[in-house]
């Protein structure tokens, strides 16, 4: 039978229109699958907070050297060249007058070791390992809060896409109620008003798959925006299914998973021994600093010009001139030495700085602490929703069981002539809100499941 048949009185362009939104939603052709698994893979790979984080512990673990603690000794090697000139008369002296040019050049090497300074060293590079560690636990949480997202964007598509299904299997009874109006229209048993409800129906039915098919392309944008994927556009094909677990949590096991497991409380905890070291760097600098001083020098000199002596007696004036190139002056030179410094009073700026420090270990604890407390409270009122909302898909089973059974004697006895057409639409309606309310009940409770998984460092296992 054609659409114009069962629907004589809709206009054709209107019904084309909702055939063709309802045709999209099951005409896709060239969708990718997509299991939660692959998802979460993907989403991780392209997420750019990720690999931000990764590139930062990159770096932390870079850091992470006894090469940045002042542990090795510092040797350096210059070179000084110099050209000097003197021009000198001094008649009382012998030389009485010169004129030298002197070219040189001074090649030196020098090292420095501290050897003490208050035990500086071991701490910077605990520091620099804690540094490492806190990027570490940042890493963990941005993949444990976009797994969570990846978890629960997936799934809210699935019961979008089922919610279509459940659109369609409706849109399929007010299509057989338009039928079998006709089927009574064309024996002169129908009424104009029969007709027009059950027109009407269809209608509400088709707009109404029609915005469902809408909220699953938003769902579906959503799912690979969080995925990362250039193309928000592609049609997906999600095999992994929402299926019901009646499983309880152990409340006592999961609050020692959180304060063992949380990645938040982790890098807060971190956060907090960085401030103790912090503390403890500050207080080497009230210890004195001894350091091995060595070096060694060598001067490569050559000079040229003239030189007139006077010995102030009968015997003449004489001029000589230098030898240059011909005779260079050599000097090696070098050191060895111990130098010890203790900063006696610097207007008390390392008290000042480690009075902060302490207050910065008071707050990174009390951080901690707050943190702790809120994510308890968290936890709990996550458990105990997920318990509330296992007894409701129990509950709304056994009402989609009842409002099926419902339809299928309300059909009967509508085609009978028992009730009319309002109270059926009404059963109807109560058995499409019951499947809603089902697949609404299975998504809040996997997205609680995923919280309290998040919530005890369990959601990437």
């Amino acid at each position: 039978m054609s659409t114009s048949a069962i629907l004589p009185n809709i206009p054709r362009t209107r019904v084309r229109a909702l055939l063709l939104c309802v045709l999209a939603t099951t005409g896709l052709s060239a969708q990718r699958s997509l299991s939660l698994s692959d998802a979460i893979q993907e989403g991780l790979a392209n997420n750019y907070q990720i690999r931000l984080s990764r590139a930062d512990l990159a770096v932390a673990e870079n850091n992470d050297s006894y090469s940045l603690t002042d542990k090795y000794p510092t040797i350096s090697l210059g070179v000084t060249p110099q050209v000097s000139y003197r021009d000198n008369v001094n008649p009382a002296s012998i030389v009485a007058q010169s004129t030298v040019v002197t070219y040189g050049v001074g090649p030196a090497a020098n090292l420095n070791w501290t050897l003490f300074n208050g035990g500086r060293v071991e701490i910077a590079k605990d520091q620099l390992a804690t540094v490492r560690e806190l990027s570490e636990g940042q890493l963990q949480v941005q993949v444990e809060n976009s797994v969570a997202q990846i978890i629960q964007a997936y799934y809210n598509t699935v019961v979008q896409q089922e919610q279509i299904d459940v659109r369609q299997r409706v849109l399929n009874l007010s299509r057989d109620q338009v039928e079998y109006q006709n089927v009574r229209r064309d024996f002169g048993r129908a009424g104009t008003f029969d007709e027009l409800q059950a027109k009407d129906a269809y209608l509400t039915d088709s707009t109404q798959l029609v915005l469902q098919q809408l909220n699953y392309e938003v769902a579906t944008q959503n799912l690979l925006q969080v995925l990362g994927s250039d193309n928000i556009n592609e049609p997906l094909t999600l095999t992994t299914e929402l299926k019901f677990d009646d499983d309880r949590f152990d409340e006592t096991a999961l609050v020692q998973r959180l304060e063992a497991n949380n990645s938040q409380l982790r890098t807060l905890a971190t956060n907090r021994a960085l401030a103790g070291i912090q503390t403890e760097l500050i207080q080497t600098e009230y210890k004195p600093t001894v350091a091995l001083v060595t070096g060694l020098g060598y001067d490569f000199s050559v000079a040229t010009g003239t030189q007139t002596f006077d010995f102030n007696d009968d015997r003449p004036s004489r001029e000589v001139k230098l030898p240059g190139f011909k005779a260079p002056a050599r000097t090696l030179s070098g050191n060895i030495g111990f130098g010890v410094n203790y900063l006696l009073y610097d207007g008390k700026n390392r008290k000042v700085r480690e009075q902060s420090a302490r207050l910065e270990e008071l707050t990174s604890k009390l951080e901690y602490d707050a943190t702790n407390q809120q994510l308890r409270t968290q936890l709990l009122n996550a458990v105990a929703r997920h318990n509330n909302q296992t007894q409701l898909v129990n509950i709304t089973q056994d009402l989609i069981a009842n409002a099926e059974r419902n339809i299928t004697i309300a059909e009967e006895r509508f085609r009978g002539g028992t009730i009319n057409s309002f109270d059926y639409r009404i059963i109807q309606v109560n058995l499409v809100n019951a499947e809603f309310q089902l697949l609404n009940a299975l998504l809040n409770l996997k997205n609680t499941e995923t919280e309290v998984l998040r919530l005890t460092g369990q959601v990437v296992q």
